[in-house]
């Protein structure tokens, strides 16, 4: 199953498993030690998922934004 991220300016919204919730700004900066601008969506499903498929290239927040 596949993991889905909505990057948006105040959070991540997520779909993990079927399940949905939110990241927040603060969680994600404190669990990589990065500004939000600069973390990787690669990074954010380092987060969420033990085992990510981390296909193609990682995009940070800020570009994506």
């Amino acid at each position: 199953m596949s993991t889905v991220l909505s990057i948006r300016e105040d959070g991540v919204d997520v779909v993990y498993e079927g399940t949905e919730f939110e990241l927040e700004v603060d969680l994600i900066e404190e669990a990589t030690g990065k500004n939000y601008q600069d973390v990787t969506d690669h990074e954010i499903l380092q987060i969420v998922a033990e085992d990510p498929d981390l296909s193609g290239e990682p995009r940070r927040v800020g570009d994506v934004l």
